[in-house]
């Protein structure tokens, strides 16, 4: 998974008028959780355009004045409600030998059968929660969806690694090929083919 850095200092002071003044002066707030006590430090807000404007995941090098090195994920952020500036930011810190869970990316490969025939691909899922150790964790998990036809659905299951343990009930739905005015008719080909719905792997189920 690639990596940002974030230079930051530590805070000083943690208080109100401290934290205001920090914003003021266009940085953010931070907390960094998962070490033996939490670690307050500030840093430059465009710092984070990369890491929190994106539909990308990363991990993150916290860099502090002084020299101190940190390895961590975002854990969760704070925006303004009419600015949408950056209000607070908390990381949790990583370690190469502790798993972690993390949100990552769905994108697809191909293009349906279904959609070929009209149908239309539509999303349950962008992104999987997963759980692994960091240097196991992909940038983006791949799914193949040429096989589906209009009717069928792609399961987490299908998308399953050695790499990492997926968060989430198998019977959930990542995408499906629905049905819409455009369909056209399936040729023999297709039908000869279809089975019926017990008879379907668990990664593409017909309605």
């Amino acid at each position: 998974m690639k990596s940002i850095t974030i230079n930051g200092s530590k805070r000083e002071s943690v208080g109100k008028k401290a934290t205001k003044a920090l914003r003021n002066a266009g940085q953010v707030p931070c907390v960094l959780y998962g070490g033996d006590q939490p670690l307050h430090f500030a840093a430059d807000e465009i710092a984070f355009k990369d890491l929190v404007y994106t539909p990308d995941v990363h991990t993150v090098v916290i860099e502090l004045k002084g020299g101190e090195k940190f390895n961590a994920v975002l854990q969760d952020i704070q925006f303004h409600p009419v600015t949408d500036a950056i209000l607070h930011i908390d990381f949790y810190e990583i370690f190469e030998d502790k798993e972690i869970s993390m949100e990552i990316p769905v994108h697809t490969t191909g293009v349906a059968r279904g959609v070929k025939n009209g149908g239309v691909l539509r999303f349950n899922l962008r992104r999987m929660r997963v759980k692994g150790l960091p240097g196991n964790l992909p940038d983006f998990i791949e799914a193949d969806i040429t096989p589906l036809k209009i009717g069928n659905k792609l399961y987490v299951t299908a998308l399953k690694s050695d790499d990492y343990k997926i968060m989430h009930p198998d019977n959930t739905v990542v995408c499906q090929v629905r049905t819409s005015r455009n369909v056209v008719a399936i040729d023999d080909e297709d039908e000869e083919e279809e089975t019926a719905a017990d008879e379907v792997p668990a990664t593409e189920v017909n309605e």
